[in-house]
């Protein structure tokens, strides 16, 4: 008989990393589970393979297992946490419940905002049926390098603005349909994270695609997020979804911290007047949002008539003239450091 997996994850869930206080499945030490007749395999993960106390574990992991399912073949193999992600301080999450609610742009000007601040940023475009990243770079048609070694491929990410960005954009041809099912596009961001050479990052910003499917679940089960960033608009068919989003990364099985809420197009700034403010779609209504999920508000970004101009020229805003929009932004930025 085949164990279930379900079960298999919640046993080594009681099985407690006491340096870090937490259980080897949410500190994500636990990796390609493999289930055939009478046999349970999987990868656990060390920062220090060499470290004596490391067997200790394997042998809790092994017992515990074997008290749930019997005479079973326990086959614990121990690796090392190091990939091409290990030089990465901080990961974070752009997301949104819908589209249309300018996540792309936030997660763009909040990498260059970050950059601006002499921050080592990273971009990766996690929206592998529609890549916005290259359109609004200007670089879709800029392929990335790639080198070898020790018989495996890294791709050298394209970097502009001081940001070093990839996306499934860069890879295939702008007029091509993907016409991928969830563990085909789940396992393409695996390999834009984990095949690139990012070097050494203070941050790398995650461009989510909207809702709550495969692509979310594949981020924040297989990679060590420090933090989710909501992005919503004020009208109340965007909330919504975007509580369901707060509650998907709240599940149990997810569990990403989130920093907050960012209020998009909160208001209309007019260039030539940018002391004044037009509530288009009502007042304070991202800050109720924010206090019905319990959540900091980080920023209310305007909407400004140059935004789109600037993402559809290739040039992000926040890298332009100074406005209340790149306040925003800026503003944005320096929270998310003082938070992490």
């Amino acid at each position: 008989m085949i164990p279930s997996k379900l079960k298999v994850v919640e046993v080594l869930k009681e099985v407690v990393y006491f340096p870090k206080g937490d259980n080897i499945i949410n500190l994500k030490m636990v990796d390609d589970i493999q289930l055939e007749e009478n046999l349970i395999r999987f990868r656990l993960l060390f920062e220090k393979l060499e470290d004596e106390k490391n067997q200790i574990l394997i042998d809790t992991a092994t017992q515990m297992l074997k008290a749930e399912f019997g005479d079973i073949e326990i086959d614990i193999i121990a690796a090392s946490q190091e990939n091409s992600l290990s030089k990465v301080k901080h990961i974070i999450a752009v997301a949104s419940g819908k589209g249309g609610v300018g996540k792309s742009t936030v997660a763009v000007n909040l990498a260059i905002g970050l950059a601006l601040q002499g921050m080592r940023v990273g971009l990766l475009d996690a929206d592998i049926y529609g890549p916005s990243i290259p359109v609004m770079f200007g670089n879709e048609e800029t392929r990335p390098l790639a080198y070898e070694n020790e018989g495996k491929s890294y791709m050298i990410p394209i970097e502009k603005y001081g940001v070093k960005m990839l996306s499934i954009g860069h890879l295939v041809d702008k007029d091509m349909p993907l016409i991928w099912r969830g563990p085909m596009a789940s396992n393409a961001l695996s390999q834009l994270l984990l095949d690139t050479d990012w070097g050494e990052l203070d941050y790398m910003v995650i461009d989510m695609p909207p809702g709550t499917g495969d692509i979310q679940l594949c981020l924040a089960q297989n990679f060590k997020l420090s933090g989710s960033i909501i992005v919503t608009t004020p009208q109340k068919v965007a909330f919504a979804d975007v509580r369901r989003a707060a509650n998907m990364f709240r599940h149990e099985g997810v569990n990403v911290p989130i920093l907050g809420l960012v209020e998009n197009m909160a208001y209309f700034t007019p260039s030539d007047m940018p002391e004044k403010k037009y509530y288009i779609f009502g007042k304070n209504t991202g800050k109720a949002f924010a206090e019905e999920l319990d959540l900091p508000l980080l920023a209310q970004i305007p909407i400004d008539e140059n935004v789109s101009e600037a993402n559809d020229s290739g040039t992000p805003f926040s890298h332009n003239k100074f406005s209340p929009v790149t306040a925003a932004f800026r503003s944005l930025a320096n929270k998310v450091i003082e938070m992490l």
